[in-house]
């Protein structure tokens, strides 16, 4: 708690008042180096429901390899001369941010065919079998 009282020089990357492409733009300049941000299929249109529909407000979170700085998990370390692509934009309204999908980054690995909670029971003496 004394920690939070000590002076910092801790600041967003960009002004929570601006729009999402600003926003993202700001990130892709600032934090990651890129000359910009590209929104290719359907993230335009994401991007501008998400504004139509009051969200235009909330935070953004980057979902990207952790390989590099770009969108691209071969161009390794912090490169210069390129742009970051969002793909997608998904609303995560409860946490409060907007998640930005670049590159080939999923967001949950694949299910198996069977879910592994279908093995899982409660015998009739209260053991649980079948977790591992």
């Amino acid at each position: 708690m004394r920690l939070c009282d000590e002076p910092n020089d801790f600041r967003f990357s960009y002004d929570t008042d601006d729009s999402i492409e600003k926003k993202l733009n700001d990130i892709a300049t600032k934090v990651y180096h890129a000359d910009g941000v590209d929104l290719v299929g359907s993230a335009r249109n994401q991007l501008k429901q998400l504004e139509e529909l009051g969200f235009g407000n909330l935070l953004i979170c980057m979902a990207k390899t952790q390989y590099s700085f770009t969108d691209d998990q071969n161009k390794l370390g912090a490169p210069r001369g390129w742009r970051l692509t969002v793909r997608n934009l998904k609303i995560s309204a409860g946490a409060g941010f907007i998640v930005a999908l670049t590159g080939d980054i999923m967001t949950m690995p694949g299910l198996p065919r069977v879910p592994a909670a279908e093995k899982i029971d409660v015998t009739a003496d209260g053991k649980i079998v079948g977790l591992f």
